[in-house]
């Protein structure tokens, strides 16, 4: 394993490993004015969510790595407090890519990407009209974290208005993840689809979960099962009993005619089988079967 000491490398060599090992990242479409009210719109990946109550976002427009130069984005939250955070999904992210263009301070990239201007009702900033989802916010605050190139400022905003479409909300008027379709960034030129790389993992039990430290030497230590798959076995609150476990071999037998005689090697391949779908339950009743 290759180890490194942050002092030791360029700045642009660790920024690349950074961003290449911390992905994907979200990406924060920020939408800013001047003083004059010159729009400004530039994507971000260095982005999240941090707080619910009050709703809190932060992303940093960093200083450059080349040359220490701040972006216009950066000066306009300073001087107005306010920024619109457009999600970007598939459909317009090469608009959004395109936006990332260092146009002089006058150009507007809204025009430059084609991407439409929407008034926002309590903010300066325009809202993309595109994005399917839309958060004015507040500047609370600008945390500078160094004077040199490649050094993050933290913008800390406070949403007071969001807007979302209502062709990504479910019945329950929740966001359909699948319909929303974001992408986010990776490292050098790459980007990720979230539609393409979804899946699902139940959460820990709010009971307790008999952890993998629990689970039975002879599976724990199993040439078969991955550190996911026993991830999986151990979020089960209690183990099958001996009449569940004879019950279910009876009944899989018709299909599994072998799986009586089946070898550990056999049987740990099958309960694989079974986690691959989910069903944990029929994969520790394979497991525990004589």
């Amino acid at each position: 394993m290759a180890s490194f000491e942050p002092k030791d490398l360029s700045t642009g060599k660790l920024h690349s490993y950074l961003l290449g090992a911390v992905a994907p990242r979200p990406i924060a479409f920020a939408s800013t004015v001047d003083v004059n009210g010159v729009p400004n719109l530039s994507p971000f990946s260095f982005f999240n969510v941090f707080s619910a109550n009050p709703p809190i976002m932060i992303f940093s427009p960093a200083r450059r790595v080349r040359d220490n130069t701040t972006k216009h984005t950066l000066h306009n939250v300073e001087a107005t407090k306010e920024v619109v955070i457009n999600v970007v999904n598939y459909e317009i992210v090469h608009q959004m890519s395109l936006s990332s263009t260092e146009y002089p301070e006058d150009v507007n990239e809204f025009e430059k990407s084609g991407l439409t201007m929407l008034k926002s009702d309590l903010v300066e900033p325009f809202r993309v009209a595109e994005s399917p989802v839309q958060f004015e916010c507040k500047v609370n605050d600008v945390i500078a974290l160094g004077d040199k190139g490649g050094a993050g400022n933290l913008v800390v905003c406070e949403v007071i208005k969001l807007h979302i479409d209502d062709e990504v909300l479910n019945n329950e008027k929740a966001i359909d993840q699948t319909k929303l379709d974001l992408v986010a960034r990776a490292g050098g030129s790459f980007y990720s689809r979230a539609n393409e790389g979804f899946f699902e993992i139940p959460k820990p039990l709010s009971t307790l979960g008999i952890g993998v430290d629990s689970i039975p030497l002879s599976i724990r230590n199993s040439m078969i099962l991955t550190g996911n798959d026993l991830g999986m076995l151990g979020n089960v609150e209690a183990l099958p009993n001996n009449e569940q476990v004879k019950m279910f071999i009876d009944d899989v037998s018709e299909n599994h005619p072998n799986v009586k005689t089946a070898s550990q090697k056999e049987k740990h391949k099958l309960a694989q089988n079974y986690l691959s779908f989910g069903d944990v339950e029929s994969a520790w009743k394979i497991l525990l079967s004589k």
